[in-house]
């Protein structure tokens, strides 16, 4: 499977952990296949690896339905865009990773051209939406799973699945907590915990805020707590300083992206629910789990959604491992009580962390990038 790629390749990724899960395929993809030319969509991340954006991830930074409508028009712009480029340059095979309401109804235009869909990150269609799975079995060439049981659930269905194990198996073991303060130039004493509120201003508007309110009463307990914040790559750190006017007494310190290092860093962790969940997790320190929509998304959520929990944690462990707090149930009061049982409560810290550690082992091999590059080669051939 070496030897140059002369036909450009496709790839779209339209928000941060897909911008970051397509860079490290399209670095290992260069290594089969030397001088490969990719464009598409994506964050800092993919245009380092060498993508050529025709628009950034930064320009859907969005969630939720609330939040969607009012960007519908730049959307559709954005699908119309990529749609005639692919046209023009004729690309064999596209990558599209995650993000399935735009990146389906992309699938849809590709396959009209005639291209080659390759799927990465499979939508959750096992939760919610499966009528979906017979649009997927139409317009996607092979599906890349990144969940154990989802290549189970597209058996019968017509999709071509393979689960090539989760990107963050890749992870090695995280250090002790005093190496990441010392990496971060934190005090190594202190009690620490890191809020983690997410990638998009709309998240940042509705978490941010009671998850301060939450550090203040936390301090109230430790006076001695130091918190800190991975400030995401579609975000900057000027769009979380306002928050934090309203709480000067407060010491935090925003560290841009390195999310890992910081919650490495930390005692317990405020943990938005997403895919920073898992990354969270895999660093093997106590966390809880919050999220707030906007009500009409959240009432709309309620009737399509049959799960259980909401966290991929305790998905992935089929119990509940992490705590879980959404809506109402996201206060400060019940953020800084959970945050208060992992902290002082030797026995319900050690239970969470047996269960992340069994979570970290369902995620299967090492090396999903390299895999996902091997099939994005394969369907390039002629």
């Amino acid at each position: 499977m070496g030897g140059a790629l002369s036909e450009p390749v496709l790839i779209v990724a339209t928000e941060a952990s897909a911008d970051l899960h397509a860079a490290r395929v399209l670095e290992e993809l260069r290594r089969l296949r030397p001088g490969v030319a990719a464009f598409g969509m994506g964050g800092s991340r993919l245009v380092a690896a060498g993508l050529e954006p025709l628009h950034r991830a930064e320009e859907m930074s969005v969630m939720g339905l609330a939040e969607v409508l009012p960007k519908i028009p730049v959307i559709l712009r954005i699908l119309r865009d990529l749609a005639a480029a692919a046209g023009e340059r004729r690309p064999r095979v596209a990558l599209l990773v995650d993000s399935p309401d735009f990146n389906l109804r992309l699938a849809e235009r590709l396959k009209r051209l005639g291209i080659k869909v390759v799927y990465y990150v499979s939508p959750t269609v096992w939760a919610w939406r499966r009528g979906r799975v017979k649009t997927i079995a139409r317009v996607v060439d092979r599906m890349l799973c990144i969940l154990p049981f989802e290549e189970r659930f597209y058996a019968g269905t017509g999709v071509s699945a393979r689960f090539v194990g989760h990107p963050f198996a890749d992870r090695p073991l995280p250090a002790p907590a005093e190496a990441y303060r010392e990496r971060l130039a934190l005090p190594p004493g202190r009690t620490t915990v890191a809020l983690v509120p997410g990638s998009r201003r709309s998240e940042l508007k509705r978490i941010f805020p009671a998850m301060l309110e939450a550090a203040e009463r936390i301090r109230l307990v430790h006076p001695d707590a130091q918190f800190v914040v991975p400030v995401a790559p579609t975000l900057e750190e000027a769009a979380l300083r306002p928050y934090l006017a309203a709480h000067r007494t407060l010491e935090v310190k925003l560290v841009g992206g390195r999310a890992d290092e910081v919650v490495g860093a930390s005692d317990a962790a405020l943990v938005k629910s997403g895919t920073s969940v898992l990354e969270a997790a895999l660093m093997l320190r106590p966390l809880v789990v919050v999220y707030k929509l906007s009500w009409i998304t959240y009432l709309v959520g309620r009737l399509l959604v049959k799960l259980t929990s909401f966290g991929l944690v305790n998905l992935l462990a089929g119990r509940t491992v992490v705590p879980e707090l959404l809506q109402r149930q996201a206060s400060p009061a019940r953020m800084a009580e959970e945050l208060e049982r992992l902290l002082s409560d030797p026995g319900a810290r050690e239970a969470q962390l047996a269960g992340l550690r069994e979570v970290r082992a369902s995620l299967g091999e090492p090396g999903a990038p390299g895999r996902v590059a091997e099939e994005v080669a394969r369907m390039a051939e002629p």
